[in-house]
């Protein structure tokens, strides 16, 4: 694990990005997370470079993959990844890919960046960590928390989650789905009724309100799988 490093606030994360050099950071896909990822790690994931590999662990899967910039910038406020990496990101030799490698990135629970793989992943691992009875010191489960874009429901195997989820009552699993209106045909209702039909307790928030996001991702939810839509208007 690396150590902490001096560029570590929220207000660092743009000159950590400003180091990832080159034109495939896919900007719109990473500004909208940057948010959510922020606050889910300095407020409310219970992760640290030091028990990243700890079974008791919170998971964070970033399933909207393919714009890692913000995650890669927050892992290195949070002391996962060395500053020094961003600077050779997508490099021949450089663990920091256009899509996130759990097997190079410290901090990374899954390969990802093709769409609609991460929820079903989360909701096998929170099925998993259920079975298991694992429980993190303050007696609660681990929490898996998913982070998907609304166009990403657009594909079938996420709704295949969706239901079995609400179905099955998995209360560890979080989705976080940042809405920047870019699915093909948008949900009738919106996408917090999507999941709200399938038995989930959905909130809807603005994607940039830190104290909003905090609290719908932390507030009581027994029973059932929790739903956040950060909604981002990026264009």
């Amino acid at each position: 694990m690396t150590t902490a490093t001096a560029l570590s606030r929220y207000a660092d994360l743009p000159a950590l990005i400003g180091l990832m050099e080159g034109d495939e950071k896919h900007m719109g896909a990473a500004h909208s997370t940057l948010d959510v990822v922020w606050v889910l790690y300095d407020r409310v994931l219970a992760v640290t470079p030091a028990t990243a590999e700890d079974p008791a662990r919170d998971r964070f899967l970033l399933s909207k993959g393919h714009g890692p910039a913000a995650f890669y910038a927050v892992l290195a406020a949070k002391g996962f990844v060395d500053v020094a990496a961003l600077r050779g990101w997508t490099a021949f030799d450089s663990p920091l890919g256009h899509h996130p490698d759990r097997v190079l990135v410290p901090g990374v629970e899954i390969g990802s960046g093709s769409l609609g793989h991460g929820l079903p992943l989360g909701l096998g691992s929170a099925l998993g960590l259920r079975a298991q009875g694992v429980r993190r010191p303050d007696g609660a489960a681990p929490r898996v928390v998913v982070l998907l874009g609304d166009g990403e429901l657009d594909e079938g195997s996420n709704h295949e989650a969706i239901a079995v989820a609400g179905r099955l009552g998995v209360d560890n699993l979080t989705a976080v789905v940042v809405d920047n209106a870019s699915s093909t045909h948008g949900w009738p209702g919106g996408v917090a009724a999507r999941f709200a039909g399938e038995g989930w307790a959905a909130r809807e928030v603005a994607g940039r309100d830190h104290d909003a996001l905090h609290e719908a991702l932390t507030r009581p939810h027994t029973g059932r799988p929790l739903a956040v839509v950060a909604r981002v208007r990026t264009r």
